[in-house]
């Protein structure tokens, strides 16, 4: 029976940990791929505080990990599909065993959204890829086609001209949502060029990636770009399939929070890229996990009264 259950490894979970750790609560993290979550597709950061000049994400994920790890905390491996209420707290299912918490905190994360369009799928690592960082290598000196405007576009954008010979950036409308900053570095980029008012209606291929059909959302004329690789950035969606019976869900599955943490079931808190907010990014994640660890404390400390 633990304390604490907090599910998912990324910043906001392991800045959990951190604080239940320091809470000196008996706390197992449980994450179902790799410890991190999806900031590891993102291969530095700039704009968190305290690094001049940026750091390079794993650096940071291994900064705090070492912090948790120094506190003698737990980290299992393990997917939760289902979470039950019991007289003592929360039964959590997962797929390799069932894990009893008096709370849990809800730290998930989110993935990559697709675009929904003919070829995606099926050139899914033949050319179609959401994770630059992962896939920008192989496609040094050729043609890249990104899609999205967003902070994580634009930055994921710059980070693949390093190995591309040409990067279009395809976003259905004129103005960037990128910060001013990212956005100058895209347009100073002498690799960098804008297909904007468009929207991709298909990608084509034989065995791989050779192209990809534009429609031009103003007067809906239709062109083909040559390209040997398709970035898809255009948002994410929560990873909370397992919680649709569990608790209240926006209606787009992002978790829904008072601002102490606190889900619609007492006792379940939630932190991070699977909540309902406005702003996604590391610095409010970690901030929300240690508001998460700090609220999941003192429901248990007023359960036991």
């Amino acid at each position: 029976m633990y304390d604490l259950i907090i599910v998912g490894a990324g910043p906001a979970g392991l800045t959990a940990a951190l604080y239940a750790g320091r809470f000196r609560l008996r706390t197992l993290v449980l994450e179902k791929m790799a410890v991190g979550g999806q900031i590891v597709l993102s291969p530095n950061i700039e704009n968190f505080p305290g690094f001049p000049g940026g750091i390079a994400t794993i650096e940071l994920v291994e900064r705090i990990k070492q912090q948790v790890d120094e506190l003698g905390l737990e980290i299992k491996f393990d997917e939760v599909i289902k979470i039950d209420t019991q007289a003592k707290g929360f039964l959590i299912q997962a797929n390799e065993q069932s894990y009893q918490a008096g709370t849990i905190i809800i730290a998930s994360g989110a993935q990559s959204k697709h675009l929904g369009v003919p070829g995606e799928d099926r050139f899914i690592g033949r050319g179609v890829s959401y994770c630059g960082t992962c896939d920008g290598p192989l496609f040094r000196n050729k043609k890249i086609v990104t899609v999205g405007a967003g902070d994580r576009a634009i930055e994921e954008a710059i980070f693949l001209s390093n190995y591309a010979d040409k990067v279009t950036i395809v976003h259905r409308r004129q103005g960037l949502r990128a910060s001013k900053i990212l956005e100058e570095q895209a347009r100073g980029n002498p690799k960098i060029n804008f297909l904007l008012d468009s929207v991709i209606e298909e990608i084509i291929g034989e065995s791989k990636v050779e192209a990809v059909k534009v429609k031009n959302v103003q007067d809906n004329s239709l062109s083909r770009l040559d390209c040997q690789g398709v970035f898809i950035f255009v948002g994410i969606s929560p990873s909370t399939d397992f919680l649709r019976n569990c608790l209240e869900l926006d209606v787009s599955r992002f978790i829904i929070t008072d601002q102490s943490m606190a889900t619609s079931r007492p006792g379940i808190f939630a932190c991070g890229d699977c909540r309902q907010k406005n702003l996604y990014q590391v610095i409010n994640a970690c901030a929300e996990g240690a508001q998460a660890a700090d609220s999941a404390h003192k429901y248990l400390l007023n359960k036991d009264k």
